[in-house]
């Protein structure tokens, strides 16, 4: 693959998009400078994740665009969580709206979560190459928008071979963060399957990459006798760039894993991802309850 000097083309068609004429010397100037991780932390605050309201955005309620107000508005969150397949058409115009929309209702845009775009553990060196490629747009747009993430999954085949899968994704994510830290913008995992859901196998990754622009987002999913949540979230925190906030079975538990990711460090976004508009006030009243803001 090769060697990536940047900038993206977002920087520089959305400026020309905009109607401005932009040297490229100071397109370079203006675009994110690569921060440390110590960034992905400052104060805890909550956001909303797109995903929360699937249902409403397929059926057609509401949109993208919509989304700063939907958050502002209707749950008094200062920060939204993207899900790229949710966006229309992500054009110039569209997303410099985008911006607008955030600006005008205070809205903190924090991430964007990428699916549909491609498998980071797979054998295919080929596959692996164009699934970075096919990252690079979404690192641009995360880059634009003001966002500090991306969020990937790393799922793999069934019964595969978890040595080789790590020496894959390792691979895979060397090359994508090649593109993404010029940006500024980090590349996080969120367990969603398959290798991604064992705890000692992703802290093993974390630290094969071993760059400060690499980290995990915690999927807080009910526990069950395939995935202990508790686990997961303990031995992955001191590599988490923000967590993917779930309500628990019983308030005890939530209340546990709460003050547990505050006690050892954590200090950033909470994105509310329980679904549907009871479940995500609920959520802000145990996080508020909880949470040490």
């Amino acid at each position: 693959m090769e060697k990536v000097t940047r900038r993206g083309f977002i920087g520089k068609s959305l400026a020309i998009g905009a109607g401005i004429l932009v040297a490229p010397s100071l397109l370079k100037v203006q675009t994110a400078q690569a921060a440390p991780k110590s960034a992905w932390i400052g104060k805890n605050d909550i956001s909303l994740a797109q995903w929360a309201l699937v249902d409403e955005v397929r059926s057609g309620k509401w949109k993208t665009l919509d989304f700063p107000r939907i958050a502002r508005e209707d749950f008094g969150l200062n920060g939204i969580e993207f899900v790229n397949t949710l966006f229309e058409v992500p054009i110039a115009n569209y997303l410099n709206q985008l911006k607008r929309n955030a600006n005008d209702h205070g809205v903190k845009m924090v991430l964007i979560m990428v699916d549909a775009e491609g498998e980071t553990c797979t054998p295919s060196k080929e596959e692996r190459k164009q699934t970075v490629i096919n990252h690079r747009k979404w690192i641009d747009i995360a880059q634009y928008l003001g966002c500090h993430a991306i969020r990937t999954n790393c799922i793999g085949a069934k019964d595969i071979d978890k040595a080789e899968a790590l020496k894959w994704s390792t691979e895979t994510y060397h090359m994508m963060l090649e593109y993404a830290v010029p940006a500024g913008i980090s590349i996080l995992i969120e367990n969603h399957g398959g290798v991604s859901n064992d705890a000692d196998w992703m802290v093993s990754l974390m630290k094969e990459v071993n760059n400060k622009y690499f980290g995990v987002l915690p999927d807080w999913r009910e526990p069950g006798s395939q995935f202990d949540n508790v686990g997961f979230l303990e031995k992955t925190l001191p590599y988490a760039g923000g967590m993917s906030f779930r309500n628990q079975p019983t308030d005890a538990l939530t209340e546990k894993m709460i003050k547990m990711t505050h006690d050892k460090g954590f200090r950033g976004w909470y994105g509310i991802e329980s679904a549907g508009r009871e479940n995500i006030k609920k959520s802000k009243e145990l996080l508020l309850k909880y949470l040490p803001m």
